[in-house]
């Protein structure tokens, strides 16, 4: 058994509630760092004027000098009021497709930089290619369509 981290209380919340606990927050912030890929150093600063037990110098969690924490209180007020606007009432609807709260792993899958889904060419719909797109070259017209008129 893992033996149980006091984490002090946090300072400089923000967005998160202000009522959380450092290992509350702690466990937040591994999520997060987790869904990106990313270590705590990505948006806390380090404080070489206070060096942790392993030498290297503690983060200062509550300096807002990084502009990836910034962005990481935006994403995060993001996916807030996605989850509270949309996604919400997506669930309410009586569907068996209710929706499913968002969170930073929906999109970053483990990369900071979320990667651009690109629907494969076979299962693109119209024009350019999948059901409803232009027949190959010299292909014979659907049963049922109009005759062309070339």
């Amino acid at each position: 058994m893992g033996r149980m981290r006091n984490f002090p209380p946090p300072t400089n919340l923000k967005v998160l509630p202000r009522d959380l606990t450092g290992s509350q927050v702690r466990d937040i912030m591994e999520k997060w760092a987790g869904s990106l890929g990313v270590h705590c150093d990505t948006c806390h600063m380090a404080d070489p004027n206070n060096p942790g037990p392993n030498g290297r110098p503690s983060l200062n969690f509550a300096d807002d000098s990084k502009p990836d924490k910034q962005i990481a209180r935006i994403m995060y007020t993001m996916t807030e009021q996605i989850n509270a606007d949309y996604v919400k009432k997506a669930m309410a609807l009586d569907t068996d497709d209710m929706g499913t709260p968002v969170t930073c792993g929906t999109c970053h899958r483990g990369h900071k930089m979320p990667e651009e889904f690109v629907i494969p060419k076979e299962e693109r719909r119209g024009p350019g290619g999948g059901q409803g797109g232009p027949p190959p070259a010299g292909a014979a017209p659907p049963t049922g369509a109009p005759p062309s008129s070339n």
